[in-house]
């Protein structure tokens, strides 16, 4: 038996942040991030729909890009003292990730954060509050899926949290959010979302429900995510809704090594986590397709790319990738990206290790030990091709 699970309800299109008037509570607490959303004016409209619909509001912001284990809580404390029956963060993937995490403590103060990083571990929520997420950017799609992701600047390690107890009650896809998103943002989560759907058509938990989501993911990616990036308005609008088809697609047949590479790493060489999966993407797909180069065949046939075996096929998706990446202004390779060598060679052992580890890990269609991840890893830093 499988499962398959999205939030209750999704609001879509232009002004469906108004759908906050109709909701039913007495309080409700807003977490945000940095200043954009102040700045735009979106969290004004989040307070003001908020209190026309009779709630009380509490703003918790300050949420770092890489939300840490002690700012989910502080999020917590607060909301413990506010007692919101509504949970509602705006913004990027972080403050919704950081809510998401601060939720299961507010409900369950005496868990604790290695409990809940165990994958399919948090307890039971909903006693207390259900959640809203309102997303910024085009790319992490945590609006719709069971995962947060969660930094530990003491170790240096990011935990996925993954369980469906952390759908999203409510999603709100909004273009009008997207719009404000700087190019190199634009870039970054456009390539997140590819990832995502690319990871989710070849991972071992895919199934008849996810499929066709990751591939309706992808062909929209490939016609817009470039138009997006240099500004135009519809691509953007469309790259919104890409992104969350793909999270609807990984959220349920999970993911698989590009990401366990970028939750290892990303702490350690701080890099942008979709910049990570843009890197990363092509040397596991020629990785991979020892294993299900059947599948990479599939995605390129659906957004007609050239070949006519499943090899050809497979190479013109990776060629894709990279392709984007050149389009995007994406460095190809760690080293490009300005990693220094010392630094690389003296972590690659640790994030080897740290990656098998990984919540994500299990679910790659190939098995992947700490001799393969550090493999991996030095492609990925010396732009060499993968052929084991």
């Amino acid at each position: 038996m499988a499962r398959f699970t999205l939030p209750r309800d999704l609001y879509f299109g232009e002004n469906a942040l108004t759908e906050l008037r109709n909701l039913k509570g007495t309080r409700a607490i807003i977490v945000v991030g940095g200043g954009s959303m102040k700045k735009f004016g979106f969290l004004n409209k989040v307070e003001t729909y908020l209190q026309e619909a009779g709630m009380e509001t509490l703003v918790f912001e300050g949420v770092e890009p890489d939300p840490s284990v002690e700012t989910v809580m502080r999020g917590a404390e607060a909301m413990r003292r506010f007692n919101p029956d509504w949970i509602v963060s705006i913004g990027g993937g972080s403050p919704i990730d950081a809510a998401k995490a601060m939720w299961v403590f507010y409900e369950h103060p005496e868990a604790t954060f290695e409990e809940i990083a165990k994958p399919f571990n948090i307890p039971v929520l909903r006693n207390k509050a259900r959640f809203v997420a309102i997303p910024s950017t085009s790319g992490t799609a945590t609006e719709v899926t069971a995962f947060s992701v969660i930094t530990d600047y003491k170790t240096q390690i990011k935990y996925p949290l993954a369980d469906f107890e952390i759908t999203p009650d409510v999603a709100i896809v909004d273009p009008a959010l997207a719009y404000t998103m700087p190019k190199e943002l634009t870039a970054h989560t456009g390539m997140d979302a590819l990832a995502h759907a690319t990871e989710a058509y070849v991972a071992v938990n895919r199934s008849d429900f996810s499929d066709p989501l990751a591939l309706k993911a992808i062909r929209m990616i490939k016609d817009n995510l470039v138009k997006s990036y240099h500004g135009d308005k519809e691509a953007r609008n469309k790259m919104h809704i890409a992104q969350c088809l793909a999270g609807m697609a990984f959220s349920n047949a999970l993911l698989g090594i590009v990401h366990s590479m970028a939750h290892k790493s990303g702490a350690v060489f701080h890099i942008p986590h979709g910049c990570l999966n843009a890197i990363y993407l092509p040397v596991v797909i020629d990785y991979n397709r020892k294993v299900c180069a059947d599948r990479y065949a599939e995605i390129a046939r659906s957004i007609d790319l050239p070949g006519a075996t499943n090899d050809e096929l497979t190479d013109a998706f990776r060629d894709f990738c990279t392709g984007l990446n050149d389009q995007l202004n994406i460095p190809q390779s760690l080293s490009e990206y300005g990693i220094a060598e010392e630094m690389f060679l003296g972590n690659v052992d640790r994030i080897s290790a740290n990656a098998v580890l990984d919540a994500c890990t299990g679910c790659n269609p190939r098995e992947t030990g700490v001799k393969e991840f550090k493999t991996l890893y030095t492609a990925a830093f010396y732009g060499t091709k993968v052929s084991f």
